[in-house]
């Protein structure tokens, strides 16, 4: 059992509203202490990639898949879910990104795969992910470092200095219809 919203960190990196990253929405930097979750709540015609930086954090709807340290969760709303995520015992660090639904009103889906490197298909063609380790061969993009217990958020190319986890988005930014 756990309280929702209760030992819940969430710090909004990104939150372009106005499609100026064409399909990206918000980028949240989320802390979950021990059996602490989201609260039960909807999403409708979004794709949220969740990887999960440290710890381990159950999806409590369908299938409840787990996902642990290295893995990215692709949940894909479409017509309508309402879902929870709960972390494990010692916790979770994730990074969730909210995307426009890549198929709207489709069958609600939710996939686990498990600690991918390199570029993640994620089955759209506006929105890539890379994900890997600082160091000279960072592709360039909208780049996530998380290194020393925070994540920043920068436009870049070029190496990534230091230790820490990147995840690379390259998006389509022309300006979305729904935007207009």
């Amino acid at each position: 059992m756990h309280t929702p919203g209760a030992g819940l960190e969430s710090r909004v990196l990104l939150d372009p509203a106005d499609g100026s990253l064409g399909p990206l929405l918000r980028v949240a930097d989320d802390r979950l202490g021990g059996g602490a979750g989201y609260g039960r709540h909807p999403h409708r015609d979004v794709d949220v990639v969740a990887v999960v930086l440290r710890g381990s954090v159950r999806h409590a709807w369908g299938r409840e898949a787990v996902a642990g340290p290295g893995d990215v969760a692709v949940l894909r709303a479409g017509r309508g879910l309402e879902h929870d995520e709960i972390a494990g015992a010692d916790g979770a660090h994730v990074v969730q990104t909210y995307l426009r639904a890549a198929a709207p009103g489709g069958e609600p889906a939710h996939d686990v795969l498990l600690r991918p490197t390199g570029w993640v298909d994620l089955g759209r063609a506006d929105a890539r992910l890379w994900l890997g380790t600082a160091g000279p061969d960072v592709p360039p993009g909208l780049r996530l470092v998380a290194g020393d217990d925070r994540v920043t958020a920068t436009v870049g190319e070029g190496p990534v200095p230091g230790d820490g986890v990147v995840l690379v988005w390259q998006l389509d930014t022309a300006r979305p219809a729904w935007a207009d």
